[in-house]
């Protein structure tokens, strides 16, 4: 669900154009098309699609490039027939040496024929971008990786470190089981890594056809939980209105929740975001990043960049109403009335003690706030920035795109990196694609990704993976 915190894409600056470096004239681009397309169009909806089918057919590639069979697992998780995945492993030169894990999920949103301009799983290439549900999300970051695999193996190349591909189901919560979730809490063993590789972050062209602005590197992301403001009353006729009514207890609540703002954090990561932003952006906003880094309680910078959403996004948690019932009839005074608060927790923060911040803000006896019951863990504190991990996404960013600078970002929305965050094995988002500010229209009507994006991206990964493959802890 790749959805990465981005002020960055509402930019209008002058950033430095920047041509990509071209990868080599036989990278095996006919294959990683051919590769793409068929994962792409595997429906893996909840509805009617099937994951599992859709890992068998990478395994079968990934088998036909030379894997042995020991080394590629297609795991169903129990009476989930469907909601299957891969794991593979190439390998390295060095048995101590940690592995690097790649993750991406392979499950898609749902899509109706009816409402796009083309058929959504079927693969079309037009003007420059590749439009079909999953193109981007996250179906290009899982082909990305598997021919990675097909990739090395004809170039003959053994990594120092062993490389781990982990393509997982679940993650849009359609309904099926969590994938990753799965891998880390039954087959930590076999995903076992010193680090995971995800989506999450991308870079940002300021307008379509326009200029690269930055590229991302995701560490940390907020978790999501919902809660339920109730309130209950014995209800009466309507001919005979009292003051106590559940609806006006409930509405005084809302009001109070969203009038409340929650206290700026700040961690390395967004500390490092608004550091460098500062810079990109310049003015009084670049001024009022700075700022709040210096001083996470300087009002005026804090108002200033609270009125941005996606800064606001990052500064603190964040709670919104964004369901509502109430009553039973039309003449009757209601018995009970209530609302969906959905909170974004920053990491190091619990359920709990949100839950506990919205009891004092809503200060009324007669409404009750609860956990709405969901299989969520806290957010845990994002994974360390260290130069063995930011150090070769800064060098092959430069290669690629000189002059365009990589930024830090927290995760607003959600991915599978917590799963394995949960168990020890830090995760980041980095994928060297670049969106436009319409971010693909990802979830939406005619998603889409640029074709040169993605080979560019494609690149990127290559030499990437292969810096950190060789790398030494």
């Amino acid at each position: 669900m790749f959805r990465f915190v981005t002020a960055l894409t509402a930019l209008s600056i002058a950033a430095a154009p920047a041509a990509a470096a071209p990868p080599p004239k036989d990278a095996g681009e006919a294959q990683f098309r051919a590769l793409y397309k068929e994962l792409v169009e595997t429906n893996t909806t909840f509805s009617a699609g099937d994951c599992t089918l859709a890992a068998q057919r990478m395994a079968d590639r990934l088998k036909a490039a030379g894997f042995a069979d020991k080394d590629l697992t297609v795991f169903t998780p129990p009476d989930k027939p469907k909601d299957g995945g891969l794991v593979a492993v190439f390998p390295g030169r060095d048995p101590k040496a940690k592995a690097v894990l790649l993750l991406a999920h392979i499950d898609v949103v749902e899509a109706k024929r009816g409402d796009w301009e083309r058929d959504p799983f079927t693969l079309v290439e037009e003007n420059g971008y590749f439009y079909a549900r999953g193109a981007s999300d996250d179906k290009a970051q899982a082909a990305i990786w598997t021919d990675l695999f097909v990739r090395f193996k004809r170039e003959g190349y053994q990594p120092r470190r062993t490389l781990k591909l982990a393509l997982t189901c679940g993650e849009e919560g359609g309904g099926q089981v969590n994938g990753a979730r799965w891998l880390a809490q039954n087959k930590r063993d076999l995903v076992d890594a010193a680090f995971g590789l995800n989506e999450g972050a991308g870079g940002s062209f300021d307008a379509p056809g326009g200029r690269r602005v930055v590229h991302s590197i995701q560490a940390g992301e907020k978790s999501s939980f919902s809660y339920r403001v109730e309130a209950v009353n014995p209800g009466g006729h309507s001919s005979r209105p009292v003051p106590d009514n559940a609806i006006y207890h409930l509405a005084k609540a809302i009001d109070r929740i969203a009038a409340y703002e929650f206290p700026v954090q700040m961690n390395d990561t967004t500390r490092a975001y608004f550091t460098r932003m500062s810079k990109v952006v310049g003015g009084e906003r670049g001024a009022a990043m700075a700022a709040i880094v210096a001083n996470p309680g300087d009002k005026a910078a804090n108002a200033l960049l609270s009125q941005d959403a996606n800064d606001n996004a990052i500064l603190r948690t964040t709670c919104v109403a964004t369901q509502l019932q109430g009553g039973h009839a039309p003449n009757a005074l209601p018995q009970r009335a209530t609302a969906t608060i959905n909170c974004r927790i920053f990491p190091g923060e619990t359920a709990a003690q949100v839950r506990d911040t919205l009891i004092r803000v809503v200060g009324d006896a007669k409404v009750t706030v609860s956990t709405v019951p969901l299989d969520r863990v806290d957010a845990k504190p994002a994974p360390p920035l260290t130069p063995n991990v930011i150090g070769p996404i800064e060098k092959v960013s430069q290669q690629m795109w000189p002059g365009v600078p990589v930024v830090p970002i927290l995760q607003a929305g959600g991915t599978d990196a917590p799963a394995f965050i949960a168990v020890g094995i830090p995760v980041y988002g980095v994928s060297g694609i670049f969106y436009e500010p319409d971010l693909g229209r990802i979830h939406g009507l005619n998603e889409r990704i640029g074709v040169q994006s993605l080979l560019e991206a494609r690149e990127f990964s290559h030499r990437l993976v292969k810096a950190y493959a060789e790398q030494k802890e």
